[in-house]
């Protein structure tokens, strides 16, 4: 594996940090890294790296006998060509590794038709034009088609797939739209629970929703947003979403497809970012965080920073005004300092009264109104 740092390209993590990044998706994969290469380059190339570093990597895959090398950045289609030609061996970047982690953890109707659009959507500028058919895809990462079956790449065939993919999932909208609706006519508040992948939003979502969902150590343990109806410290009913996580450079075409499951955001009176305060970049991976928030049009929206897993750093419980002056400079380290901020231990629960505290006072401000209606129905949460 391997990564280039562009000089004069803003990168939201150092290059060491994001091939760290890299091994820990590969690793969740299932592959295992034998061997690592890195350059900074004064511009992009066609082969991505320089000419003497890609012979390196040819030799250094050729004694550690790889058969994939899989790079840190989105390669453009001549790219990926160049470097198998030169290489020997199947080269997949980033953007098809995530991709296919999703394929591996997608459990859903809805999930399976994201992520095979998703894939579709990457692989159809990579269909080389002389080609009008791929052979069977084989095993292992980055080669996992959708619903594992032989995949027809003429260029109208994946074009027609795209478009049946899309109406598909715009039923789901459709149907979640309509879930949405209910959720406002029975006037609940709705909290949304957002950040960088493992940084403990299902733990966090499980202790406060008294829930169940799948917790895993590892990077896109949860692909489909939950909901479930939880308690603010009034006794007011709320409902609470766990939603994917987010990703230093997350494949556009995976954004696109998830579009109709990161609606939920969108619905949502209040925003509680999750960030894992162990993380040595973890302000880095905050930035990354509000930035995609950003580009989806919700830098607005009341936002909650959970500062988790303090249990990490503090040997006992301590109050809210404890936590506070002992990790202030951490705070100040993470920037937003304007933003509401609780301190937490989703799994051992220690602030999580204080932060329900924050989102109620969040919530009654008034510029949030939710319409309540007449005659309420059953609850669609």
């Amino acid at each position: 594996m391997g990564g280039v740092e562009v000089k004069g390209q803003r990168a939201n993590l150092p290059l060491e940090d994001s091939l760290q990044e890299l091994r820990e998706l590969a690793r969740t994969a299932g592959a295992e890294v034998v061997g690592e290469v890195a350059q900074r380059v004064d511009r992009p190339t066609p082969t991505y790296f320089g000419k003497g570093k890609l012979g390196e990597l040819a030799e250094l895959s050729q004694q550690r006998k790889a058969g994939t090398v899989i790079l840190d950045d989105e390669l453009t289609p001549s790219q990926q060509r160049e470097l198998e030609r030169f290489l020997k061996l199947k080269v997949i970047d980033r953007a098809a590794l995530i991709i296919d982690i999703f394929a591996g953890r997608a459990r859903t109707r809805e999930g399976r038709l994201q992520v095979e659009l998703a894939q579709h959507e990457y692989l159809l500028p990579r269909l080389a034009g002389q080609w009008s058919h791929l052979e069977r895809l084989g095993g292992g990462i980055g080669t996992r088609g959708p619903g594992e079956t032989q995949i027809e790449t003429d260029r109208r065939l994946i074009r027609n797939r795209i478009q049946k993919l899309k109406e598909e999932i715009e039923e789901v909208r459709t149907h979640r739209a309509l879930h949405r609706q209910r959720r406002k006519e029975q006037g609940f508040p709705i909290v949304s629970l957002v950040g960088y992948t493992n940084a403990g939003k299902s733990t966090l979502f499980n202790t406060i929703g008294r829930a169940d969902v799948f917790v895993q150590d590892q990077v896109f343990a949860t692909l489909d947003p939950v909901t479930r109806k939880a308690r603010l410290p009034s006794g007011r009913d709320f409902l609470l979403s766990d939603t994917v996580g987010f990703i230093n450079k997350l494949p556009p075409a995976l954004v696109a497809a998830f579009r109709a499951t990161l609606e939920e955001l969108e619905e949502a009176d209040v925003l509680v970012h999750v960030v894992d305060v162990t993380h040595p970049n973890a302000q880095e991976q905050a930035n990354v965080v509000e930035q995609t928030l950003q580009e989806m049009n919700l830098g607005k929206k009341p936002i909650i920073v959970a500062l988790n897993k303090v249990d990490r750093i503090l040997w006992e419980a301590k109050s809210e005004s404890e936590m506070q002056r002992e990790l202030k400079p951490l705070r100040e380290k993470l920037g937003q300092p304007e933003q509401p901020t609780a301190y937490v231990s989703a799994i051992k629960g220690w602030g999580t009264k204080e932060l329900l505290g924050m989102v109620e006072a969040q919530l009654d401000r008034p510029v949030i109104i939710r319409p309540l209606a007449s005659s309420p129905t059953k609850a669609a949460w």
